[in-house]
């Protein structure tokens, strides 16, 4: 590989600067779109989305969940565009999330739910796209041009647009607060070295990625990275699920990551990965209160929903630079574009 930076590593030191600009030159339509849903009182949220921005969406299923007490499920895009079937969504709201805003089934979808009753907001990379104008709001995450295949600045700007946005229909000042911290949070979030990593992966084929509430959704962002860049098999599992079946894989240096937010669910987490590392696992995690499994630096923002945003930051810090340590160009992975148009 040439010393010269890939494009995944300059859009993730980008990171910080996108957040900034997505935070101020978005913040009117977010206000705007945060009132619309509050006006509308929906008693139920559903979400469409793929890859990247279904686990942006899926964070913010725990996010609401947790702070705004509505129930919230992932709609598949099939649905409308191969099934056409029509569902009853008054009283709703839809998130639509897409970085290129073109796929045909996420738009498909996004039309339907709008048809069906729902408010539909999108959270898109481009402005004047399909999906934008299907929707009655559109949120532009401003991240900017990315070009590696493998989506960083915008997933977590779509993460952030999503925070925002509930932060605003629920009047969430503290949110707010933290979300306006974020970008030098995500400097700190760089800088941590987490390449203690490599030596526990140099044989094993198989990775597990941990997190609990809305850090498991940071855990599936982080395994679908480690698998499209270091050309790795990587699985995500709750970290109370994988002390059932998935433990019968476990053994002696079989590679764990235990992604621990600072939230209700760190001791579990911690707990977890002490255990892991009781069955002589390679066990790594993101918290002080583990004492057998080995510590990762990490940065406390200082709000729970901001916490795990963090930790895939400096993930995506480790898989480029973990990528290239293999011999593997992280901005081109096999079989991979940077846009897949399904229907």
């Amino acid at each position: 590989m040439s010393a010269t930076k890939t494009h995944m590593r300059r859009e993730i030191e980008e990171i910080p600067e996108a957040t900034a600009r997505l935070l101020d030159g978005s913040a009117a339509v977010l206000t705007e779109a945060g009132r619309g849903i509050r006006e509308r009182d929906p008693q139920f949220i559903v979400t469409v989305a793929r890859g990247s921005s279904d686990h942006a969406a899926t964070f913010m299923k725990y996010a609401v969940e947790l702070t705004a007490g509505l129930a919230v499920a992932s709609v598949g895009p099939s649905i409308a565009s191969i099934y056409g079937a029509r569902l009853r969504l008054a009283g709703s709201a839809c998130l639509a999330i897409s970085q290129s805003g073109k796929s045909p089934d996420i738009v498909a979808m996004a039309q339907a739910a709008r048809a069906g009753g729902s408010l539909t907001v999108a959270i898109t990379n481009t402005a004047d796209s399909p999906l934008a104008r299907a929707c009655d709001y559109a949120i532009d995450i401003l991240a900017g041009p990315e070009r590696s295949v493998a989506a960083t600045k915008t997933f977590v700007n779509s993460a952030v647009a999503g925070l925002a946005l509930m932060a605003h229909s629920t009047g969430d000042d503290k949110l707010l607060a933290a979300l306006a911290r974020l970008p030098e949070h995500f400097r700190k979030a760089i800088a941590c070295d987490w390449m203690a990593l490599a030596s526990a992966l140099e044989t094993p084929k198989s990775l597990f990625i941990l997190g609990r509430g809305p850090s498991a959704a940071i855990a599936n962002e982080a395994a679908l990275k480690f698998k499209e860049t270091c050309a790795m098999h990587a699985e995500a599992y709750s970290a109370a699920e994988v002390m059932h079946g998935p433990l019968a894989l476990v053994g002696p240096d079989f590679p764990v990551l235990a992604l621990a937010a600072r939230d209700a669910s760190e001791p579990s987490v911690a707990e977890a990965a002490d255990n892991l590392a009781g069955k002589r696992a390679a066990v790594f995690v993101t918290s002080d209160k583990a004492t057998s499994a080995q510590h990762l630096p990490h940065v406390a923002t200082g709000h729970p929903l901001t916490d795990p945003l963090a930790l895939i930051v400096s993930f995506y810090g480790f898989v480029e630079a973990f990528a290239r340590h293999r011999g593997l160009d992280p901005d081109t992975p096999p079989n991979l574009r940077k846009v897949t148009e399904t229907i």
